[in-house]
């Protein structure tokens, strides 16, 4: 399934988005890319053998990559945008008008990578995602590193310091050549100045303490932006308290951006395996452990 860019309008803001649908679907998978990219993160160009999307709607699962709030159709109105539930009512604004009454299976399935963890989080927390069965989380942390915050708190709108960049994509031959040269590339948003800066240390906990769907956070084994220690590592999952399960999957031979590098097939099965669980869980399923590490 080829996916198809869409763009709908949630209260006079127009919301875009790629799009693949599969009759009678499983679940729905909504997918929320990081800074400065798009929703093309998920469908990596030039290598469909890589492409979350793609891989849903072969597993019978309809998904959205959404343009985040600011980002791709909604870009000449991201200073509406600074306020959290404003953003998040306009996902589920973007998800709700581009499924219209097509049937959504189980439920939403949450997929999210670096900052566009902060608004799944905020999702999965809401009111408005009384469907939502399952929650991923890659490229984020509690913690920055040091040298990844020096660069992150010196990066505005129009420039980025040298060494985010080579941060962000390192090593180099994780990954298919195209993606290094700039193919996922977007202009990023003001307001996730702020986000970035610090989201993680006033909001991750509370957010995290309040999600009650299954979670699985994944991590890169050569993850350079965020703290990703075995005691780091713990510390995440300990906070999703009440979670009925968090499970950590831990990507060899990966680096930060798990979507779009040469393992991204792989991860991709293992957050659809994942969705599976969460599927059977929403049907009547029965959770063997709380807490697990694969």
């Amino acid at each position: 399934m080829i996916p198809t860019p869409r763009v709908v309008m949630v209260d006079g803001i127009p919301m875009s988005a790629l799009v693949a649908e599969v009759a009678d679907p499983r679940a729905v998978v909504v997918a929320i890319h990081g800074g400065a990219t798009s929703s093309a993160y998920f469908d990596c160009p030039g290598h469909p053998e890589l492409s979350l999307l793609r891989a849903a709607t072969a597993a019978g699962v309809t998904a959205i990559a959404l343009d985040r709030p600011g980002y791709g159709a909604s870009a000449l109105w991201a200073d509406e945008m600074t306020e959290p539930d404003r953003r998040v009512a306009l996902s589920y604004g973007a998800v709700d008008r581009t499924l219209g009454e097509t049937q959504r299976g189980a439920g939403l399935f949450l997929v999210a990578h670096s900052a566009g963890c902060e608004l799944a989080l905020r999702m999965a927390v809401d009111d408005r995602g009384g469907d939502v069965i399952g929650l991923e989380l890659a490229g984020t942390g509690l913690r920055y590193r040091p040298e990844a915050l020096a660069l992150i708190e010196a990066a505005t709108v129009t420039s980025r310091p040298a060494g985010l960049r080579d941060l962000l994509w390192q090593p180099t031959e994780f990954y298919p050549p195209e993606v290094l040269t700039g193919a996922l590339s977007a202009p990023g948003v003001a307001y996730e100045g702020r986000v970035t800066a610090g989201w993680t240390r006033r909001d991750f906990s509370e957010l995290a303490a309040r999600v009650s769907v299954p979670v699985e956070f994944s991590v890169a084994d050569h993850e350079a932006v965020w703290e990703s220690s075995a005691d780091a590592v713990a510390a995440i999952a300990s906070g999703f308290s009440n979670a009925p399960t968090v499970a950590v999957n831990e990507m060899a031979d990966s680096g930060h951006n798990l979507s779009v590098g040469r393992t991204a097939g792989g991860y991709h099965q293992r957050v659809l395996t994942f969705l599976d669980g969460c599927v059977a869980a929403k049907r009547g399923g029965r959770v063997e452990s709380k807490v697990e590490a694969e």
